[in-house]
């Protein structure tokens, strides 16, 4: 029985449209991670999930610690159901939110928030002021990974922190140290340019060759720059932890002996543009199905909805991906519909009127945003029903 066959099979009784999880990808893809990680602990990137029965499930497998959040109202609903050691991947500005923060001193201890200045600092202060007794705030320094070359012209990574060089991080971190009511308790980089971008990609020659050697370059300079930062920083402050890499150059960033943890999100679900990568192969394990609602033409179904484009820059890579029945693709005049969807190719010439087309999104968490459940597939059968946080009225964005 082919996999088609037995999603259809184990999900005969709902009404598209509808997401699943096959289990058994989900649980293969985690134990690939296990054994990139080699020994240092995975911390679950929750944007990825964004369920929580599911980041339940993946932290109860070995060699899985801590949630990365990215919102702080986020870590407070995770903490407040017995979620602990939950790192904040990303600044907040939400007043309340770190007032509330503040104000619990269990939720404190078990959130870790992120900032790259002392504009944050300020921020917070000010944000906190009012409440008495005030909870210390565990603080995680961000530090830039982006690759830069010939002066600043090139750059390659996310722009995130402006903290680049070893004396910047000393300097936050006294900084952090002198004020009362924080505490800093770990160090996080993100090379986007390495984990988020995969280096075999769907392009020309030329366009791959230069896309790995702006990698190695890039692995090469954060192994020393890196280590020179947490060195800088420990004689500054104790850190209990030094996180970095994605799903993407795991198997990379635990080789450095800075690195105590690695984070991880997209490759338990292994979305579409997680197919490019060399160094690993995942399953797909999240799939939605859409129904074939008309029949235009021999060779073409239309399926309802559909337009669930992913965030980033815009083009045919953010699109979701028809994956079962192989060999369907989008009409290049229509694309992915807000309300319809065709799809061209010989694939469709089998498909009738009720017929389910299942899709791969581009990227992991979004997905959830665009159902309330997911349905966890083992085998060919329905095994249980889970909501999403926008199932459980919890968006976080």
């Amino acid at each position: 029985m082919d996999d088609r066959q037995r999603y259809d099979r184990a999900t005969a009784g709902l009404e598209p449209p509808f997401a699943i999880v096959d289990l058994a990808a989900l649980r293969a893809n985690a134990a690939d991670l296990v054994r990139r990680a080699a020994g240092k602990p995975i911390r679950v990137a929750s944007k990825s999930v964004r369920s929580r029965p599911l980041l339940e499930r993946v932290l109860g497998m070995d060699g899985f610690r801590g949630v990365m959040a990215f919102t702080l109202p986020e870590a407070l609903w995770l903490a407040a159901r017995g979620f602990t050691d939950i790192l904040v991947a990303y600044p907040t500005a939400d007043r309340h939110a770190l007032a509330e923060l503040a104000g619990n001193a269990e939720a404190a201890a078990r959130i870790t928030v992120t900032v790259d200045s002392t504009a944050h600092l300020d921020f917070t202060e000010a944000a906190v002021a009012e409440v008495h007794p005030r909870s210390e705030i565990r603080i995680c320094m961000d530090i830039d990974a982006g690759y830069v070359a010939f002066g600043g012209k090139f750059r390659a990574g996310a722009l995130r922190s402006t903290i680049r060089t070893p004396e910047e991080a000393a300097d936050l971190a006294a900084a952090i140290a002198k004020r009362p009511g924080f505490r800093l308790a770990g160090l996080m980089a993100y090379e986007a340019q390495i984990a988020g971008m995969g280096d075999a990609p769907p392009a020309n020659a030329a366009y791959t060759r230069v896309l790995r050697a702006m990698q190695a370059l890039s692995t090469r300079d954060l192994i020393l720059r890196r280590g020179r930062i947490v060195n800088a920083v420990r004689q500054v402050s104790d850190l209990e932890f030094v996180n970095g890499g994605g799903t993407g150059s795991v198997e990379r960033t635990v080789r450095e002996k800075a690195i105590t943890e690695v984070a991880a999100g997209s490759g338990f679900f292994h979305p579409r543009l997680f197919d490019f990568y060399r160094r690993f192969t995942g399953h797909p394990a999240a799939l939605f199905a859409l129904p074939v609602v008309r029949r235009p033409a021999t060779d073409t179904v239309t399926v309802l909805g559909g337009g669930y484009p992913a965030s980033g820059s815009p083009g045919p890579s953010r699109l979701p991906q028809p994956y079962l029945p192989a060999g369907l693709r989008y009409a290049p005049d229509e694309g992915a519909g807000e309300v319809q969807t065709p799809l061209i190719g010989q694939a469709a010439e089998d498909l009738r009127i009720g017929d389910r087309v299942w899709f791969r999104h581009a990227k992991a968490g979004e997905l959830c945003e665009r159902f309330d459940t997911l349905h966890l597939v083992e085998g060919d059968s329905l095994v249980e029903s889970v909501p999403t946080y926008r199932g459980e009225g919890r968006t976080f964005l």
